[in-house]
This record gives C-alpha cells, sequence and structure tokens, in this order.
C-alpha cells in the first residue's frame, strides 16, 4: 500500500540497522517522532542506548540505505503488502503487553485479521501423523468458529495449523522470522501463497532478511503475545515452542497443552508445560469455555474420535487384520504410530479397525490420540 509522509518516515526509521526493537522504543519515548530521532545528535542518544549503540546509530539513521528503501516502497505499492506502525489505529493493542513492541512490522495479506480473536498453536517441526492432525482438526474447529490461528509456518505442526485455519471464516496469521519477499522453509511456498491469499502474513523483519537463529525468538514473542492463549500440540524438551510458551505466560496469557505418550520425546515438552500449570486440553471446547469464548462451533471434536461413522468406514471385526491388531494393542495405551509399527497397517485401515473395536466396547479411544484394549 503507498505511503504518506509521515509512513516513509517511520519506514527509514524501521530500516536503521543495528538497533533493536527495546532501543527503537527507547529513542521513541524521548524523541517523540521516528523523523526527529533520526535527527538526534550522538550526546543526546548515548545516554539513551549506549555508546556503541549510539555511534552505530548515528552513523547510520541520517541515509539508510537506499537501495534498501526504494525496494522497500516498490514492495509497498502492492495493495495487499503493508507497513504496520506505532502511530497507526491499527497497530494492534495486544502487542503493547510486550516490553518491546516492534515499532514497525510488514504485513501480507488481511490486514483486519490483526486485531482479530485469536488462538496460538505451536509444536514440534518433526512432529508425529497424530501431532499433525491433532494441530489442523484444533484450528479447524477453532477457525469455524471465527478464532483466527496463529503460528511460524514453520514445517511440522505449524503449517498443520495454518491449514486447518483456512478452512474456516477465522482464518490464519503466520508470524516469521524473514523478511516477507522470502519463503521459510521453501517446502510452505505454496502454503504462504494461500495464507497471504486467505489470512496474513506478518514480519518485523525487512525485506531481504535471512532466517538467523536469532529471529526465531523474536517471532515467537509476537505470536504470543498476537493470542490470547497458547496450545502446544506436541514439543520435545528442547523446542522452540516451549520459549512461546514462556513467553505467553510471561505476558499472562493462558498456556494449553495436549497430552502424549509417555514413551514420546514429542509429548515431554507438553509434559513439562502441564506440570508447570498449563491446561490439560482434549477438545477445542476445553480452550473456548477456558477463555470464555461464547463462539457458534461446529460439533466437538475429541482426540481419538473420528469425523463420521458410516458402515464403509469399520472393518469387519474377524478377520485377520482386526484380530492382529488387538494382539498388538495389548492392555496399555498406545499411540497410533507405535500401533502402525507394530502391525504395519496404513493409517486408514488402522483407524478402520479401531472404530470397529470402539464400537464393540472392545477398545477405548484416550486422551492424546491413544487407544486401550478393554479387559472384556
Amino acid at each position: 500500500m503507498p505511503l504518506d509522509g509521515d509512513s516513509r518516515d517511520w519506514l527509514r526509521f524501521g530500516l536503521v540497522p543495528g538497533i533493536g526493537p527495546r532501543r527503537q522504543l527507547a529513542m521513541l519515548r524521548a524523541f517523540g517522532t521516528p523523523q526527529a530521532a533520526r535527527a538526534a545528535s550522538l550526546q543526546m542518544v548515548e545516554p539513551l542506548i549506549g555508546a556503541g549503540a549510539a555511534k552505530r546509530w548515528c552513523d547510520a539513521a541520517q541515509a539508510p540505505e537506499p537501495e534498501r528503501v526504494e525496494q522497500t516502497l516498490e514492495w509497498l505499492a502492492a495493495a495487499d503488502q503493508h507497513l504496520v506502525t506505532l502511530a497507526d489505529a491499527d497497530y494492534p493493542q495486544k502487542l503493547l503487553d510486550l516490553p518491546d513492541p516492534p515499532a514497525v512490522f510488514y504485513a501480507k495479506g488481511r490486514r483486519d485479521l490483526l486485531g482479530a480473536a485469536s488462538l496460538g498453536i505451536v509444536g514440534s517441526r518433526n512432529a508425529t501423523r497424530q501431532g499433525i492432525e491433532n494441530a489442523e482438526r484444533f484450528a479447524d474447529v477453532l477457525s469455524v468458529g471465527g478464532i483466527a490461528v496463529i503460528s511460524g509456518l514453520a514445517a511440522g505442526i505449524d503449517a498443520a495449523a495454518h491449514r486447518g485455519g483456512l478452512r474456516g471464516p477465522g482464518s490464519t496469521i503466520a508470524v516469521v522470522g524473514t523478511g516477507l519477499d522470502r519463503v521459510y522453509p521453501a517446502s510452505n511456498r505454496a502454503l504462504a501463497h494461500e495464507i497471504a491469499s486467505a489470512g496474513v502474513i506478518v514480519s518485523e523483519f525487512p525485506l531481504g532478511s535471512e532466517p538467523k537463529a536469532e529471529h526465531f525468538p523474536r517471532r515467537n514473542r509476537i505470536i504470543a503475545a498476537l493470542s490470547l492463549g497458547t496450545l502446544v500440540v506436541e514439543a520435545t524438551l528442547g523446542s522452540g515452542s516451549l520459549i512461546t510458551a514462556k513467553q505467553a505466560v510471561d505476558l499472562g496469557r493462558e498456556v494449553f497443552a495436549i497430552p502424549g505418550s509417555i514413551h514420546s520425546p514429542q509429548s515431554r515438552g507438553c509434559h513439562r508445560l502441564i506440570k508447570d500449570g498449563a491446561k490439560l486440553v482434549e477438545s477445542a471446547d476445553d480452550i473456548l469455555l477456558e477463555l470464555d469464548w461464547q463462539v457458534r462451533l461446529a460439533p466437538p471434536t475429541h482426540l481419538g474420535s473420528q469425523p463420521s461413522v458410516t458402515q464403509s468406514s469399520v472393518m469387519p471385526l474377524h478377520d485377520e487384520k482386526a484380530a492382529h491388531v488387538l494382539d498388538c494393542l495389548g492392555f496399555d495405551p498406545v499411540d497410533l504410530d507405535m500401533l502402525m509399527a507394530r502391525t504395519s497397517l496404513t493409517l486408514d485401515t488402522l483407524c478402520a479397525i479401531l472404530l470397529g473395536f470402539e464400537l464393540s466396547g472392545e477398545v477405548a479411544a484416550l486422551p492424546g490420540g491413544r487407544y486401550q484394549r478393554l479387559g472384556k
């Protein structure tokens, strides 16, 4: 979207390199406007942000890289590409809960979604099949209820959450750790185009920014701040999703987690969160009740449940495959991934057999997408 003079000042302010959002905010508080901050002398700036940062600022502030400014202005000429600044009436108020809200950021797609009721859904890049199904299912139900689903456009859980969010009117918001002229990972390029068309992609990083490791904790704080709550679907103990959860707690937001197998590394982060006070959830309704969101939802979708039951979706219970599944189940809870490994059956075949056993009362579906043979 073409910029007026004030917005161009904000753009040039945001493109001065070497100064993070916390120092940018200190400068704006001291000098009032981006233009005044860029014109400030070294002696005026140094007490605010320190000698080294002040020298870098004053060396670069008068003339930000002209090529980058022109490139960004050209990018912003498109109707669906936006610069959002602290001075804008529609700057998301939830971001002001951060100690370091971005002074400027970039958006591609539906800018109106930035003020929508929203929930963050995050988790492992190396997700299990069950984790991906859970993320997509939760996001789908929430979006059908008009809630925007926020995630980070990473592989695994993030991508599944975005796909689910795109299915409903709530849509989805992707917060990324690169410039908006890049897609990372490249495997999500088609998904990014869908989000830009029906949802919105957001970044505080200028065009051309590479996916550096230090960008992603900064991205995560924006996911946490824009969301009224954060759901962690799957996470190892070292997952960046736990950083997002901590940031959500620090902001006074709710954190939710889906339990899983005690033997799965992908569940240990969620179990740690639950031990530390996160809300254990089995359905989207659990989240909505906790947050007191009064929205019209599709019928509740519980983990392990099937969307519909037809005769063709239930396998006979007296053939060799069904007997083999029952033998492999044992009497301890087991998840679908483990059952697939034990039985060597496809997911569709296994789910059809399990559904038949559920209907006959021989198998129970448990929280976390697990199944258990009953003592009949």
